[in-house]
């Protein structure tokens, strides 16, 4: 997951309390609720948080495409 280190905003660190967020978020917690327990205070800390996207599990199925499309032209060609 490519979490921003910092807030973009006011410059706190909030990558480290990403992993945390998110687990408490699926066992059913509220997102206020956890974001106020971690000190996340700011609208632009909390804001950074609650819009990160896991990008990564978007784009694995197209680079996996790509693979078996280079590994077929390989066998093609041989």
């Amino acid at each position: 997951m490519l979490v921003p280190v910092r807030c973009f905003t006011c410059g706190n660190l909030i990558a480290d309390k990403f992993e945390d967020y998110q687990n408490r978020i699926k066992s059913g917690e509220e997102p206020a609720k956890v974001l106020n327990s971690l000190g996340m205070e700011r609208y632009c800390c909390r804001r950074m948080l609650l819009t990160s996207v896991e990008t990564i599990q978007q784009v694995v199925p197209f680079y996996e495409a790509i693979r078996r499309r280079h590994l077929e032209v390989q066998s093609e060609l041989e």
